[in-house]
This record gives C-alpha cells, structure tokens and sequence, in this order.
C-alpha cells in the first residue's frame, strides 16, 4: 500500500462490492473500467484483509471483456502466455509485453498526430508511410532486444544487417 497515497481507494468489501472513497459510492467493474479509460490512478483494497488486490480487479475486467464481443487474445495466445509463468523467460516475456503495449500506445497516439497536423497543413500530403515504418523499426528493434535477452537472438541487429 506504499503507492497507494496518490491514488484513488476503492475499497472491496467482504459482500464482493467495491467503494469508491473519493465519490462516496458503490461502484462497478464497468465503473472501475472507466477509471482505467480515463487515465485515473486508482488502487482496489481489500477491506479485510488490507491487500491491494488491483491487479486481481483488472484481471476480472478483462475476462469480462474477452468475454463479451470481439476477444483479443485468441486461445494460442492464451496457451503461449502460461507458458511463460514459471520459467526463466516469465521475467523478460513480462517486460518484453509491458513495452510492446507502451510502444504500440505511443505509435497510435503519433500517427493520430501525424494524420491530424498534416490534414491541418495539407491534406494532401500525409506521411503515413514514414509513420509505418517507423513504427516497424521500433517494433523490430525491441523483438531483437527480447529475443536477446532471452537467449534466443542472432546477435545480428537490423542496423548490422543493412550495413
């Protein structure tokens, strides 16, 4: 609970509801959701126990939506996912998804940049193939690292390969 003094307390109860302290109110998994949306750091504690349990809430919510609508993780992903628990590669896979995420949400909000700024200057010329490939040189560049770090690398890097 040490970071948990900047972030909003959403408290779950032994009857399975969750309390949002700052609104003063029963709240959702759709609710907790939302937070997630918007950008607003929270922390789920148990009331009993006192545990933060935050990562044990959004590991329900994405059940919830993989199982409503179009799921993101098909079954082979799934499978290679538990794979990763319990092996040396579990720390380095960890890591290895947490970047592809953040890149990925990086290179989204660019390109929203790119398309927006040049609709705005001339709509006519928009960059979307310097966006494309940058986005698969920083993609490329961070399997390498991975695949590296996990043992499984050529050691060749695409820079070594063009020279």
């Amino acid at each position: 609970m040490n970071d948990s003094a900047d972030k909003r307390i959403i408290k779950k109860y032994p009857n399975r509801r969750l309390y949002d302290t700052a609104e003063s109110k029963y709240v959702t998994l759709s609710d907790i959701r939302e937070l997630v949306l918007n950008g607003v750091a929270f922390c789920v504690i148990d009331k009993k126990s006192d545990e933060d349990i935050t990562r044990s809430i959004l590991l329900q919510i994405i059940i919830e939506q993989e199982e409503s609508g179009e799921p993101m993780f098909s079954t082979d992903v799934l499978e290679q996912l538990i794979g990763f628990y319990g092996n040396s590669l579990q720390s380095p896979a960890g890591e290895f998804l947490r970047n592809s995420l953040n890149l990925f949400q990086q290179q989204q909000q660019r390109f929203q940049e790119h398309i927006s700024g040049a609709m705005k200057s001339n709509p006519m010329s928009a960059t979307l193939t310097e966006v494309a490939q940058e986005n698969m040189d920083l993609w490329q560049q961070m399997q390498e690292s991975f695949f590296n770090a996990a043992g499984m690398g050529t050691g060749e890097s695409k820079k070594d390969k063009d020279e």
